[in-house]
C-alpha cells in the first residue's frame, strides 16, 4: 500500500503560478504510477495529469497541457505538479492518486490509493 499527502495549494492571481506536492509514504512507491485530478464546487472531479513509475512518460487533459507539468523524485517519494499561467477555472480541489498499473494513465477507477487534497484558489 502507499499513503499519499498533498500539499502546497493557496490563493493566487490569474496568470500566476503555484506548485502542489505530493508526499508518499510506503515501500514501493516507485512501483506505481500517480496522477493528480481536481474537484470543482458543483463539478465532477476530473483528470489533470500522470506520471509512469519511471517518470518517463506523463499524460496531460488538454485543459492544462502547456500550462502544467508533472514530474516526480522516486528518492524523496515526491510528485509535483507545477502550475503555471493559472486561470480561475483552475480553481479545485487537488488531489494525487496511485496506480498500481504504473503507467501514465488517466481512468479515475485505476487509480487504487488516494489522498486528501489541497485546495487552489486562482482569483481574478
Amino acid at each position: 500500500q502507499v499513503q499519499l499527502v498533498e500539499s502546497g495549494g493557496g490563493l493566487v492571481q490569474v496568470g500566476g503560478s503555484l506548485k502542489v506536492s505530493c508526499a508518499a509514504s510506503g515501500p514501493s512507491f516507485r512501483t506505481y504510477g500517480i496522477g493528480w485530478f481536481r474537484q470543482a464546487p458543483g463539478k465532477e472531479r476530473e483528470f489533470v495529469a500522470s506520471i509512469s513509475l519511471s517518470g518517463g512518460s506523463t499524460t496531460y487533459a488538454d485543459s492544462v497541457k502547456g500550462r502544467f507539468t508533472i514530474s516526480r523524485d522516486n528518492i524523496k517519494k515526491m510528485v509535483y505538479v507545477q502550475m503555471n499561467s493559472l486561470k480561475p477555472e483552475d480553481t479545485a480541489v487537488y488531489y494525487c492518486a496511485a496506480s498500481t498499473a504504473g503507467a501514465a494513465i488517466m481512468l479515475e477507477p485505476d487509480f487504487q490509493f488516494w489522498g486528501q487534497g489541497t485546495q487552489v484558489t486562482v482569483s481574478s
